[in-house]
């Protein structure tokens, strides 16, 4: 079966807007039992004023309620960059979501946030594909982890969850393999890297409409359209930063090299000064 990589956001914005589907990322990636979902598309304009480039791009918040009734508010991001440019947007985005109230049944509430990152790119220090980053209480005092829970404490801090898709293999044993199966950058049937060829078995009622979905989003004139204009302005972004790297890698060098000559210079002009003295002292 032929599907669209659902790393666009278009094409992912199509998977979340399926409950089930929905529900089963969320809770594999969580490893929680998840009740209820909800989830908005948060949409937004990139903007570099230099450049003068508008790139439309989603971010999701999902809204939900856990087997045991807990609340949370999951921060989902793509982040289709080549590198880690994106990094201050990341900080201030989950900023701005730590200081917004919820509304759950009629009431404002603040609820406790988890992160979910899809990065396009490679963390080096970082091999697997999926990776947790969870909070642990530590009694420093008598040195002891502690089991007991605080929401003063939930409320201002986070677990997060980062997914590298370039580091997805074709294992597909347990249930988080097979979610990740859908993010797995092999298989393209395109130069663009649009539409891949999915060749594991969907044993998964989740793992069936999922691909269903994403078959529709590839096979569509209209949704491959989208898609490829997406395309198109991240290249146009990931073109602009190279630039911009390259700027700053060349101003680098041609800064350290005028530092090693000042350098140069002034040992020169130490020497200098003390075969000076020395002679004065001959004198």
């Amino acid at each position: 079966m032929v599907i669209a990589n659902p790393i666009f956001d278009v094409v992912f914005k199509r998977l979340m807007e399926n409950d089930k589907v929905a529900k089963f990322f969320i809770g594999t990636m969580l490893d929680q039992i998840v009740e209820k979902v909800e989830v908005k598309p948060q949409e937004f304009t990139y903007v570099d004023e230099l450049a003068g480039l508008s790139v439309f791009r989603l971010d999701f918040i999902a809204t939900i309620k856990t087997e045991d009734g807990e609340f949370k508010k999951v921060l989902i991001e793509i982040q289709k960059a080549k590198n880690e440019i994106d990094l201050m947007r990341f900080r201030n985005y989950l900023a701005e979501q730590y200081k917004k109230e919820d509304t759950i049944n009629d009431e404002k509430v603040i609820l406790p946030i988890t992160t979910i990152y899809i990065l396009g790119f490679k963390l080096n220090e970082i091999t697997t594909p999926c990776l947790k980053v969870e909070r642990n209480y530590k009694d420093l005092i008598n040195n002891t982890n502690l089991v007991t829970k605080c929401e003063f404490v939930d409320k201002l801090t986070h677990d997060s969850y980062i997914v590298q898709v370039n580091r997805i293999t074709d294992r597909y044993q347990t249930k988080l393999d097979k979610l990740l199966s859908i993010f797995e950058q092999s298989n393209f049937v395109d130069d663009k890297k649009i539409i891949k060829e999915f060749n594991h078995p969907t044993d998964l009622v989740e793992i069936q409409e999922a691909t269903h979905i994403l078959h529709h989003s590839g096979t569509n004139p209209q949704e491959r359209k989208r898609i490829e204009d997406e395309q198109e302005a991240w290249r146009t972004v990931n073109a602009m930063f190279e630039t911009k790297e390259k700027k700053y890698q060349k101003e680098l060098a041609e800064s350290k090299k005028a530092l090693a000559e000042k350098e140069q210079a002034l040992s020169e002009k130490d020497l200098l000064i003390a075969e000076l003295l020395k002679k004065l002292e001959g004198k």
